[in-house]
């Protein structure tokens, strides 16, 4: 009896103590499981960060997902140091393991919470410009890299796109110019390397240039042509409109100020303040608003331009470099013959050659340069041999009939005045004689650009503001008219 109650106690004993090690074993499997899911977790996030980086090399952990963020940022407590056998380095022990993972948390906290202006601090700024140690330029200059990357983005990535077509052939001529090749981004802020880019200022082509800036650089600008939209030719007058303002100035930052708002706005407002440099400039009322955003403008747009990736500007399909022949023509041809000549399109001619504004080359100069597509001289040259002379060019002829004016004649043609007076070289004033030959636009080939539109529209308020202006000087001769006889009826 005695051994079976020990029996039974010893039983019971060994079953106590076995429900003792289940309960414990149970309680562990949890954390246990947790530990190996948070290192799977980690693993697989650091696994999917050095895919990422290869490829995006300026990829950081900012970039990753948060749930994944966490998971490399979390150090699991029941995790062991392991040997790290992907180089020589010794394992490090747990001491060491609680420092580095502070630094991983510490590192990855920042990545997350730093300020923009930071983040792009190893960038260059271009033309040699300084900024970083003041508070106001980083903060214009920051501003515009969030207008680029994030407000515009993709408007701004069109802009990225198309100037890729026309940057080679620019930084040849600013080469010959002895100027810095960075400039060449200064049409993303001007135009988009838009060729016919037209502003309500009446700024035209990649450059923006007004029409008097424009002359005074050489830019020839009349009915026929617009050589401010000519990539090469704009080029080569804002490089030495810039050179000057360089020289006038000795700051690539007031010179791009003087660019935009004119050289003697900006020469006036450093007058009135005693200010020598740009940024002070911006906390005056001496500039426009404009100008004040430009040379920010300018830096941010060339610091996105010259590492796109950077900012997150990934997959841009850039266009082609712009790639022609040149020939000449000793006589006037329209724009279809050419065409048909090259063996391409209109629309293609046109592209190559954005400055002509009408349906052909210009009939008042002795000979005239197109551009026709590569590699299509030879064959170009021989059709055009194949095309009369007087085959090449279309102009309708109309005869002068008694009681004619120019404006009458246009108005026929259904064409603007400017347009008799630029077809025969006339001034405007002329009287016209009976059975005269006029040249007029053919019939259906005329068509009003931009220039014309707004010319007209300029006109037309002029018009009105005249007819206004009449009106009004009417009413006042009238009532000075009642007064004098008011006045004159009180005397008698």
């Amino acid at each position: 009896m005695k051994s079976l109650k020990l029996y039974a106690s010893g039983r019971h004993f060994i079953f106590s103590l076995l429900v003792f090690f289940l309960l414990f074993a149970a309680a562990r499997i949890p954390a246990y499981a947790d530990a190996n899911a948070n290192n799977n977790d980690a693993s697989a996030a650091a696994q999917e960060l050095r895919h990422q980086k290869q490829e995006n090399p300026v990829i950081g952990m900012s970039d990753l997902p948060q749930d994944k963020l966490a998971a490399v940022q979390k150090t699991p407590e029941t995790s062991e140091a392991m040997p790290d056998t992907a180089s020589d380095k010794p394992a490090v022990d747990n001491a060491d393991k609680t420092d580095a993972a502070e630094k991983q948390n510490t590192d990855a906290q920042v990545a997350v919470n730093q300020p923009e202006s930071s983040q792009y601090k190893n960038t260059p700024s271009p033309l040699g410009i300084s900024y970083k140690s003041n508070e106001t330029a980083v903060k214009a200059i920051d501003k515009n890299i969030n207008l680029f990357k994030d407000r515009i983005r993709e408007r701004f990535s069109i802009w990225l796109e198309r100037s890729a077509k026309y940057i080679e052939i620019m930084k040849d001529v600013l080469k010959e110019k002895n100027l810095p090749e960075e400039l060449v981004f200064l049409p993303i802020v001007e135009s988009g390397f838009n060729l016919n880019a037209y502003s309500r200022a009446r700024a035209v082509g990649p450059w923006q240039f007004i029409a008097g800036t424009a002359k005074r650089y050489g830019l020839v600008i009349d009915w026929w042509r617009d050589e401010r939209k000519d990539p090469i030719k704009s080029t080569g007058a804002a490089a030495d409109y810039l050179k000057d303002l360089h020289g006038m100035f000795g700051s690539w930052k007031l010179a791009l100020a003087a660019y935009n708002a004119g050289e003697g706005r900006i020469m006036k407002a450093l007058k009135k303040t005693g200010a020598e440099d740009y940024w002070a400039l911006l906390h005056t009322k001496q500039i426009r608003a404009e100008t004040k955003e430009y040379v920010p403008r300018y830096i941010a747009a060339t610091m996105i331009a010259n590492t796109p990736e950077e900012y997150g500007f990934y997959n841009l399909v850039y266009h082609e470099p712009l790639e022609y022949d040149e020939v000449t023509l000793n006589s006037p041809a329209d724009i279809e013959v050419i065409a048909k000549c090259a063996e391409t399109t209109v629309e293609e001619i046109r592209n190559l050659n954005p400055e002509l504004r009408r349906w052909s080359t210009p009939p008042n100069v002795p000979n005239y340069s197109v551009r026709i597509p590569a590699g299509t001289t030879d064959s170009f040259v021989a059709n055009l041999e194949g095309i009369p002379a007087e085959e090449r060019f279309s102009v309708d002829i109309y005869t002068v009939k008694k009681g004619d004016t120019i404006k009458k004649i246009a108005g026929k043609a259904g064409v603007p005045v400017g347009a008799i007076i630029a077809m025969n070289s006339l001034s405007g004033i002329e009287s016209l004689e009976s059975g005269e030959k006029i040249k007029i636009p053919p019939k259906g080939k005329y068509h009003a650009d931009l220039d014309d539109k707004m010319t007209a529209k300029k006109a037309s308020y002029k018009k009105t503001a005249a007819k206004k202006s009449n009106k009004k000087a009417a009413k006042k001769t009238s009532k000075k008219g009642v007064k004098a006889k008011k006045t004159k009826t009180k005397k008698a």
